[in-house]
């Protein structure tokens, strides 16, 4: 531990000291940190977070696909003040507030009323859990008690908490606690990189849709719900796929009487180029999560939208037909707060336009990347672009990720590729300088990592 603190490249040793002490830092295998540098981050300003040094490095990751609309947003940063001096929090049983209406009336407009009844938590996989806990309730109270398996797509990232991970399927996360879950169907994933000679992204999300359909015309019965990453499956390495997926299941969860999970938490909030992904392909599920950018990267913030006929199913007389599900923090006002300051950030600033227009940009700038001998499968999606490293040795691969943030590190950028795929999903606010500045970055940090 004294030699990770020692090769830290910081002044504030003191800082990194302390938290390797202290800290059990998330989704890390925390020996690594003898080698790989703790980066003490002490503020941020826009797309740009700044270390104790003073070095600064371009968030091109959103921070973990958070932050909408940089850090220390003016605009959040008065809507959170405000609601400091009215209220911090109350609990959602029994009592109501103004931000959590607000917010509510708000998103369920967006959907044309189709979706609302919102169900407030603090986490994505939280949020999860909700929608599966719903799914298997709502028809229990319909006599339809059978119904309680789930099924969700090959490279699958739902959460880490015990039910969301029965629907995840990426091994390093479920492995270990695969004897303590609930195994779900895995179905074929319509990632548009599976594409056989000849086929379209839409020949894959069809071929997808067929064997869900062999699946649930033989468990159709006992199947009470199907959870999707609408349009990128972000996780196993940003797998984009075809509308016409969505479009395919929708129609196939109806004919079976199987329920539709959207798991936005990612890909919603206009990171797919429309404020929600389904909106792409027309289609509306029976539940839909939010968090991660709904509350700008403020504060810890999730939602589950449904269907009236599912809230209905709950509404009675008998207390054990109701949704007992709970969390302290419910519908918190300063994090409704901060996302209805981020839902007025979209409207004053049309920022669904102006994203599409950041997107060509960004794009065209890195054309020269895509191009590149050793890049594959070079995609984009709204606001999120990825491609594959092309690489030979199996050690070399085994290391890239690691490399690629080190020396990201060294060029001012914080990228943290997923295996091979090195993917930019940064806010929304980047100048047309920091837009090419990230392109050509971006290309000197992969050829300086392959070539070594």
């Amino acid at each position: 531990m004294v030699d990770a603190i020692n090769k830290a490249p910081h002044k504030d040793n003191d800082l990194v000291a302390r938290s390797l002490r202290s800290v059990w830092h998330p989704c890390t295998q925390m020996q690594h940190h003898e080698t790989l540098p703790l980066v003490p981050v002490s503020h941020g300003r826009g797309a740009w977070l700044y270390d104790t040094d003073g070095q600064r490095y371009l968030d091109a990751i959103s921070s973990w696909w958070v932050n909408m609309f940089g850090h220390a947003n003016p605009r959040i940063n008065s809507a959170l003040r405000s609601q400091l001096d009215m209220l911090e929090h109350a609990m959602l049983a029994g009592f109501t507030h103004e931000p959590v209406v607000q917010l509510s009336e708000q998103l369920s407009a967006r959907t044309g009323h189709a979706l609302g009844h919102c169900f407030y938590a603090s986490d994505g996989a939280s949020a999860v859990e909700i929608a599966l806990k719903m799914s298997f309730h709502s028809w229990r109270n319909n006599g339809f008690a059978d119904k309680r398996e789930f099924v969700c797509l090959k490279g699958s990232y739902h959460g880490e908490t015990i039910g969301a991970l029965a629907v995840t399927d990426v091994a390093i996360f479920r492995d270990a606690y695969d004897s303590m879950l609930q195994h779900a169907h895995v179905v074929m994933s319509p990632d548009a990189r599976a594409a056989r000679d000849g086929e379209t992204a839409a020949d894959v999300a069809r071929r997808a849709a067929a064997a869900l359909e062999a699946l649930l015309q033989e468990r159709g019965k006992h199947i009470a719900a199907l959870i999707v990453e609408p349009l990128v499956q972000c996780a196993t390495g940003m797998a984009m796929y075809d509308t016409v997926y969505l479009q395919e299941v929708r129609a196939l969860c109806d004919k079976y009487q199987v329920h539709l999970i959207a798991d936005e938490i990612a890909v919603g909030c206009g990171r797919t180029g429309t404020f929600f992904a389904c909106e792409q392909a027309a289609i509306w599920p029976d539940f839909l999560c939010l968090s991660k950018g709904i509350s700008g990267g403020y504060l810890p913030l999730s939602l589950v939208m449904t269907t009236d006929d599912i809230y209905q199913s709950f509404y009675h007389g008998d207390v054990t037909r109701g949704f007992l599900h709970s969390h302290s923090y419910t519908g918190n006002p300063l994090a409704c707060r901060a996302a209805l300051a981020t839902l007025a950030i979209f409207e004053e600033d049309d920022v669904i336009n102006a994203n599409r227009a950041k997107a060509a940009r960004l794009t065209e700038a890195l054309a020269p990347l895509a191009a590149h001998p050793q890049v594959s499968n070079f995609r984009q999606r709204g606001m999120i672009w990825a491609f594959d490293a092309v690489i030979a040795d199996a050690a070399a691969a085994a290391n890239f990720s690691r490399r690629f943030f080190t020396t990201a590190l060294e060029h001012e950028l914080l990228l943290r590729p997923i295996g091979n795929t090195v993917y930019l999903m940064p806010p929304y606010i980047l100048s047309n300088e920091e837009i090419d500045g990230l392109a050509a970055r971006t290309q000197t940090v992969f050829e300086k990592v392959m070539r070594a």
